[in-house]
């Protein structure tokens, strides 16, 4: 059985575990053995495991070397995103589907991978229609990223709702959040960004037994600091980790280059 990278220092920050690793390759390898175990020990133990995964570019290397391990039956394992832009379909390079498809469903062959339809016809039904399978099962983990703005899924700073009715919704996106979509290759300009997009909520992202946060890279500098040092507000959504003791935040040493300790 292969060995997993040690982190180089672990703490708390109020309730959030953090973990800090010499590079993004061994936060990478970490993670993804870390998820392989967790899904093999909760089919073990229930006989099916649902996750929700997490698209961007901090998540690419993890997901390949989940996919390479083996390991897993993922006949059992059932597995949801976060989010999808508002009208787009699901062959647009863009697309959240898509990279699901080529990254993780193709390869694998779950038993399901439930997804967001970015260009469904009633928006507002497929918000319901989404909740409606993610409350069907307790969801066993969430991997997710930080964006450079703060966010989680699509909860950028201005919608972002700690105490959200609602699992998933309609939000428009702030234009940090979409000028690091057109930074990270995904759209060739600001303009081209879709407006709006549908999110899981933070409350609906916060109930999985189990949250892995990654969040590697000097891009990430800023709002890991915001994350981790500032005050738990939604100027920085992904802040409410902090009150969550069943996640874990995991950096390397370019995104935590400008945290006090």
């Amino acid at each position: 059985m292969a060995s997993s990278p040690a982190p180089l220092r672990t703490y708390l920050a109020d309730q959030l575990h953090v973990e800090i690793f010499a590079s993004n390759d061994d936060l990478s390898a970490n993670v993804a053995l870390r998820v392989r175990d967790l899904l093999v020990a909760t089919i073990t133990r229930q006989g099916s495991a649902a996750a929700i995964l997490a698209t961007g570019n901090s998540q690419i290397r993890f997901l390949r070397q989940l996919v390479d391990l083996g390991g897993v039956d993922w006949s059992k394992v059932t597995l949801f995103h976060m989010d999808e832009y508002l009208g787009i379909s699901g062959d647009h390079t863009a697309s959240f589907r898509r990279y699901m498809r080529e990254r993780v469903e193709s390869l694998v062959q779950p038993k399901a991978f439930h997804y967001v339809l970015g260009d469904a016809e009633l928006p507002l039904d497929e918000c319901a229609r989404y909740t409606a399978l993610l409350q069907a099962q307790p969801i066993d983990l969430c991997c997710m990223g930080v964006g450079e703005n703060g966010h989680i899924a699509f909860n950028d700073p201005p919608v972002a709702r700690f105490d959200d009715p609602h699992w998933v919704k309609l939000v428009k996106l702030d234009d940090a959040c979409k000028m690091q979509q057109v930074k990270e290759g995904h759209f060739p300009s600001l303009e081209a960004v879709p407006p709006y997009a549908f999110t899981l909520t933070v409350p609906a992202l916060v109930a999985a037994k189990t949250i892995l946060c990654l969040a590697p890279e000097k891009r990430k500098a800023v709002p890991v600091k915001n994350l981790l040092e500032g005050p738990v507000a939604t100027s920085c959504p992904a802040s409410i980790l902090r009150r969550q003791p069943h996640a874990t935040l995991l950096l390397d040493t370019d995104s935590c280059s400008l945290l006090k300790a």
